[in-house]
């Protein structure tokens, strides 16, 4: 999966807001047919997802569906609404076991041979959103070779844990922790849950940064407003970009010379810290080319 800052929620049964989502500057778009609509207007959210998706997954954004869970009976219509050629993948919710995505696995198999989609080029991303999904969020990293990233839902969570989801910085401490690490291990992609409150951008950027500093690489969004202040915090700052050049170029030196530690502004600097800086200046290059792939079209 690309380096992806915000992943911005558009509803699956709003077709205006389904076309201005490629223009809102957000890394990639979540279409949604779970929670932004209702039980009774799930049919025909998925007819106007058929007729919508083409053009939005035309427009250059990796576009992603968040299907029903998989013990709702609602996965398999939503998942043949969703699967055609361009998709990049679904997001699952509620996931709490590794039979969960092996049973969306099984579904994803029978709709890429329906719709002509190489097998396998369907990727998904589980929300991990339940405590049984956190005591479990190892072997569901591990359940598919389709997972590329593990997310974080801090609404359902807060919910079924029975606390509120106002000032949920303690709340969300540990299934935060747990993602990113598990993400860490497995080389998977680690996605902060949304900030419901869309016109506080000051409590976004402070929730966002905290997200930021424990190593979540991006964040879901629930309004375009949200796009640009996300885009920002995880990207890498100029700041930090100039030092880890400044280790790389020391540490290059060094290697010449048969030394395995170089000191930089007064720091020791060992292995760990320039792979760390290497991949901030790959991330910023992988950045820097998608903002010219999107000017170009």
């Amino acid at each position: 999966m690309e380096f992806t800052r915000t992943l911005l929620f558009v509803p699956a049964n709003r077709e205006r807001m389904l076309a201005r989502a490629p223009r809102t500057g957000a890394d990639a778009i979540v279409v949604d047919l779970e929670d932004a609509v209702p039980t009774t207007e799930k049919r025909a959210a998925r007819t106007t997802l058929r007729g919508t998706l083409p053009a939005v997954i035309a427009a250059g954004t990796p576009v992603f569906v968040r299907v029903n869970n998989v013990r709702t009976g609602l996965a398999r219509d939503d998942v043949m609404a969703a699967v055609r050629p361009g998709l990049a993948g679904v997001v699952h919710p509620k996931t709490e076991q590794a039979q969960d995505l092996r049973d969306l696995d099984v579904l994803l198999r029978e709709a890429e041979l329906r719709y002509k989609v190489r097998p396998g080029d369907i990727q998904t991303i589980p929300l991990i959103e339940t405590p049984r999904g956190v005591l479990r969020c190892e072997e569901i990293a591990l359940a598919s070779d389709r997972v590329v990233a593990l997310s974080v839902g801090g609404e359902d969570y807060t919910a079924s844990i029975g606390v509120p989801s106002e000032g949920w910085g303690a709340a969300l401490a540990h299934i935060r922790q747990t993602v990113v690490q598990v993400a860490a291990a497995y080389g998977l992609q680690p996605i902060d849950t949304p900030f419901a409150a869309f016109r506080d951008e000051a409590g976004l950027r402070v929730d966002a940064e905290a997200a930021r500093a424990l190593g979540f690489k991006g964040k879901y969004a629930v309004h375009p407003d949200q796009v640009a202040p996300l885009n920002e915090i995880f990207t890498p700052r100029p700041k930090e970009l100039v030092a880890a050049r400044r280790i790389v170029e020391a540490a290059e030196a060094a290697k010449k010379q048969r030394r395995g530690t170089v000191s930089v502004n007064g720091r020791m600097v060992d292995a760990p810290i320039v792979e760390r800086a290497r991949r901030l200046i790959a991330l910023a290059a992988s950045i820097e080319a998608r903002a010219t792939r999107t000017s170009r079209t």
